[in-house]
C-alpha cells in the first residue's frame, strides 16, 4: 500500500466524527420562560368567574377607579374573603379588584391583554403576583412579574405601579424571598414603587403574622397590614410626576 493512500485513509477517519457532528440536528435555543408567555388556562375553564367578573366590571363602569389591584386569590379575596371589611373601609369606592384565584404570572398577563378594561383609567396599580409560580425558578418568577408590569403599563399608559413583595408561604417561602430580591430593583421610584409587605409578615410559630391556617392566604389582620402600608405609600406615589 503506497503512502498517499494511507495518508488519505487516515485523514478520512480523523474527520469522520466532525462530519457526523455537523450532520446532527442542532437544538433550538431555549424559548422564553412560561412565566412570561400569556396563557388563558386559568381563565377559559372558569365560566362562573367570567360571568361574575363581567357583572362586576359593568357595575364599576362610570364609578371612580383610582386604584386597580392586580393579582391572584390573595388579591381577589379583598372583595369577598377575609379582606372584605378592610376593602369596604379603605378601597371599595375608588378601586377595581382584578384578582383571580390560582393565577400565575402568565395567567394575569393574559387577562391584562385580553379582558377589556376600557372606560377605566386608574392612577395606580397595586400588583402582587408570583406566589403560584412555585414550580418556577426565582429568575423566571421575576421575569413573569416584569411581564405583568409591562402589560399593565401598556394597558394603562402613564399609570404608576406599586409592586408588592411576594408574601411568605409554606410552599416555597425561600424561593419567593429570592424572587423578591430580583423584583425589588424593578422599582425606579418614578413609575414603579416597591412595597416590601413581606417584611411585615413576620414569623409566628410555624406560621407568619397575617396569614391564615393554610399559611398562604391572608387573615383580616393581614389585609389591615396591607392597607396600612399601602395608604402610607400612596401619597408619595401620587405626588410623583
Amino acid at each position: 500500500m503506497n503512502r498517499p493512500f494511507i495518508l488519505l485513509a487516515t485523514l478520512a477517519v480523523a474527520f469522520t466524527p466532525s462530519l457526523r457532528a455537523a450532520d446532527e440536528p442542532v437544538a433550538p435555543p431555549p424559548g422564553p420562560p412560561t412565566s412570561t408567555v400569556a396563557s388563558d388556562q386559568n381563565y377559559r375553564p372558569k365560566l362562573a368567574y367570567q360571568v361574575y367578573f363581567g357583572d362586576y366590571l359593568t357595575l364599576r363602569q362610570g364609578q371612580p377607579v383610582d386604584l386597580i389591584f392586580i393579582g391572584d386569590s390573595i388579591t381577589e379575596q379583598w372583595r369577598w374573603g377575609a379582606g372584605s371589611p378592610v376593602w369596604k373601609q379603605h378601597f371599595e369606592q375608588r378601586s377595581l379588584d382584578f384578582g383571580l384565584g390560582s393565577d400565575k404570572t402568565q395567567h394575569t398577563l393574559w387577562r391584562l391583554q385580553n379582558i377589556s378594561l376600557k372606560g377605566f383609567a386608574p392612577k395606580v396599580a397595586v400588583t402582587l403576583i408570583g406566589t403560584n409560580n412555585a414550580a418556577d425558578t426565582p429568575s423566571d418568577i421575576a421575569a413573569g412579574v416584569k411581564a405583568v408590569i409591562d402589560a399593565t403599563k401598556s394597558t394603562f399608559p402613564g399609570i404608576k405601579i406599586v409592586l408588592v413583595s411576594i408574601l411568605p408561604n409554606a410552599r416555597a417561602t425561600e424561593k419567593m424571598a429570592a424572587a423578591n430580591k430580583l423584583i425589588e430593583p424593578l422599582a425606579d421610584q418614578q413609575s414603579v414603587f416597591y412595597l416590601d409587605l413581606a417584611a411585615k409578615f413576620t414569623p409566628e410559630g410555624d406560621n407568619w403574622k397575617g396569614l391564615s391556617r393554610d399559611k398562604l392566604h391572608l387573615t383580616a389582620e393581614g389585609y389591615e397590614i396591607w392597607a396600612t402600608e399601602l395608604e402610607a405609600l400612596l401619597p408619595a406615589v401620587l405626588k410623583n410626576p
